[in-house]
């Protein structure tokens, strides 16, 4: 049986679109739905395109109930993995799918990590600190913003006179390439 992905995002859903793509044709695995907390988010309409089924909650669906856990549960999901989804993950879904909750973040963590530190606000305050280089960060997801265990990281020299369009624009590459390898990896891994 093929083991099954939900993705949830908040916003445009590039990584998200990426995931889509690698897994559309695979044998082993396949993303089941697609999960948002904005009815408004661009991730609906690329998740319609593959013809995969999705769902919107809002702050009480997640936090005040079990609605999105026995979602998750009765589609047998394997895998829980947050693609651009700005919201802090409930005790509820944490303890339902131990270990089993990843995140991509566009920074090296632990820097710039942390609530509302996501997208452009990230990359500003890298190219603000003057670093030397800039990469992502793949982890499983805790009950703490951006400090759950490593899995993966990848990294990129920021050059002199990079602007904020060219670091945003090398990070985007990393993630795009890394996610869906980093996701089919970890299930490989799951009986």
């Amino acid at each position: 049986m093929r083991k099954r992905i939900a993705i949830f995002a908040s916003g445009s859903g590039s990584n998200a679109q990426k995931i889509m793509e690698h897994f559309k044709y695979s044998d082993s695995s396949e993303v089941a739905l697609v999960l948002s907390n904005n009815p408004e988010a661009f991730v609906l309409q690329r998740a319609d395109n593959f013809e995969i089924p999705t769902h919107v909650f809002d702050r009480h669906d997640f936090y005040e109930s079990d609605e999105v856990v026995n979602l998750l549960k009765r589609l047998d999901i394997d895998l829980v993995v947050l693609a651009g989804f700005l919201w802090l993950v409930p005790d509820n879904l944490l303890k339902a799918f131990p270990n089993k909750i990843i995140n991509i973040h566009p920074a090296l963590l632990p820097k710039f990590g942390g609530k509302g530190m996501y997208g452009d606000k990230v990359h500003k305050a890298v190219l603000a600190a003057g670093e030397e280089e800039h990469g992502i960060t793949i982890h499983f997801v805790n009950e703490n913003f951006d400090e759950g265990e490593v899995i993966y990281q990848a990294k990129f020299r920021v050059e002199p006179g990079d602007t904020l369009e060219v670091i945003k624009f090398n990070g985007q590459q990393l993630e795009h390439l890394h996610y869906p390898k980093v996701i089919e990896n970890l299930l490989k891994k799951y009986n």
